[in-house]
């Protein structure tokens, strides 16, 4: 019999630790043939609105997870091919030049990674050959759940309690021993730099995101959050913060790119919970890894509807418009409401938000301004480093009344709000200098009644604001 080669195509699961495929193609071939593909759609199309479907933030964040796979590879010993194309074609092509056996591959349940595994999956039947699928996303198992997806709890509350105490969650994959690989004959391909993705040289340098993308940073976060500093003993705490590095995991970086495993993020944790005890702010982590999985089955248990305007419960309220001109005011973070305008201008520079601040645009977005939510979902798809579709979309349905929530009224008082969890302006003023005219830190969350600062006018040192709600007075 010849040699046993495996095409490993690599897609949101950039890693070697905890690494299904990989691990079911070193333990059934002979040698490896790992593969990551740049889908050029993904860096030159645009999404229904009009946003690039991967901001630079994204972009960048993968190109180095992407270099960072290759340099771990190279430590074993190989290497990682590297094409800019379609997925479909250029892993067929490969697989069709080079007599392999198989391709394995974790699989993904939203529509556009649906349809190009399923164009793959057709154009290496034509040859004889199949893909082998695996699971690489989630914390728990599905077939560990005791219903099957059609019957996943729509409410979470339901899901946790059928979930969290029942089901046991699988300890992680070690990095495969004696991976073998063959890329005789095969030109290996370079990594593409930003520029070659069509991204600007002002777009370049306009990035300040002090996190970088690969498996060697995430595991270099986790041992700092767990290990060094500890920060897991007081995370419920400080999650509803918006200023600083620590007073979230920040883990959803490489969750989303998949860099880092739930499962052994959770294994971590576990460790961490029986050398310095298990608290509120521990049990946390795993309630938030556990919205992640839940999130995940609804995208599974009802596809294409958490994308539709109407979404899961067909609830499209008529009143929502499609106001780009506004919108854009919203994005570029000049709608003259402090904590809307901070949040937007540190995901534009940073591709990274706070999970309360994305409530509150979206809150902000949807039931103030009424705009049509899929507008506010495809800009966050396109800027945040972490955009995971399930998750985001399933976010934005959430506060938009059309998901699974039994509330549907989930309205933010977006002043209210910044002062609850920015009660010293700090975070507006980070982002928004120009408000540290006024004197008075709890005027900077409504600067329009700011009428007394001599030292700051409205009009030239900020904007007015694009709307106000009668209930912010209070």
């Amino acid at each position: 019999m010849g040699e046993k080669k495996s095409i490993v195509w690599f897609r949101q699961d950039l890693r070697l630790l905890d690494n299904e495929s990989l691990t079911d193609a070193v333990n059934t071939s002979d040698s490896l043939l790992p593969i990551f593909v740049f889908d050029e759609r993904e860096f030159f199309n645009k999404t229904r609105f009009g946003f690039k479907r991967t901001g630079v933030h994204r972009a960048k964040f993968l190109i180095e997870s992407v270099k960072n796979l290759k340099e771990n590879f190279q430590k074993q010993g190989g290497d990682l091919i590297v094409r800019v194309g379609k997925p479909e074609e250029e892993v067929f092509n490969l697989a069709k030049s080079k007599g392999v056996n198989r391709v394995v591959c974790n699989r993904e349940r939203t529509q556009f990674e649906v349809q190009i595994q399923d164009k793959l999956e057709e154009n290496l039947w034509s040859i004889g050959l199949e893909i082998l699928y695996n699971r690489g996303k989630m914390l728990y198992y599905t077939s560990d759940f005791p219903f099957p997806v059609a019957q996943t709890p729509d409410v979470f509350t339901q899901f946790r309690k059928e979930v969290e105490k029942f089901v046991i969650i699988r300890e992680p994959l070690a990095i495969p021993n004696n991976m073998s690989f063959n890329f005789e004959g095969i030109v290996l391909g370079e990594i593409p730099s930003l520029q070659d993705l069509g991204y600007s040289i002002d777009e370049i340098e306009s990035t300040q995101n002090r996190f970088f993308g690969g498996e060697d940073a995430a595991l270099a976060r986790l041992n700092q959050y767990f290990w060094k500093d500890k920060f897991a003993l007081q995370y419920k705490q400080t999650r509803n913060n918006m200023l600083g590095d620590n007073y979230s995991t920040r883990f959803s970086l490489w969750l989303a790119n998949g860099c880092l495993s739930p499962k052994y993020v959770y294994s971590e944790l576990k460790k961490f919970e029986n050398q310095f005890g298990a608290n509120e702010s521990t049990y946390w982590i795993y309630f938030e890894l556990l919205w992640r999985d839940y999130f995940r089955m609804i995208a599974k248990k009802y596809g294409n509807k958490i994308f539709i305007k109407s979404g899961i419960n067909g609830k499209a309220d008529p009143h929502w418009i499609e106001d780009m001109e506004v919108f854009s005011k919203v994005s570029s973070g000049k709608t003259g409401i402090p904590i809307i305008d901070a949040n937007m201008k540190e995901l534009n520079n940073t591709g990274f938000m706070s999970n309360r601040g994305r409530q509150l645009v979206a809150s902000f977005v949807v039931n103030d301004l009424q705009i049509n939510w899929q507008i506010g979902a495809e800009y966050f798809e396109s800027m945040l480093i972490d955009y995971d579709p399930a998750s985001n979309y399933g976010n934005w349905n959430y506060i938009a009344g059309v998901g699974t929530d039994p509330r549907t009224d989930r309205y933010f008082n977006i002043v209210l709000q910044a002062k609850k969890y920015d009660a010293k302006a700090s975070y507006v003023s980070h982002w928004i200098p120009e408000l540290n005219k006024i004197a008075n830190e709890d005027m900077r969350h409504c600067p329009w009644k700011a009428k007394n600062e001599e030292s700051f006018d409205l009009e030239k040192d900020y904007s007015p604001p694009v709307f106000l709600a009668d209930c912010w007075s209070s």
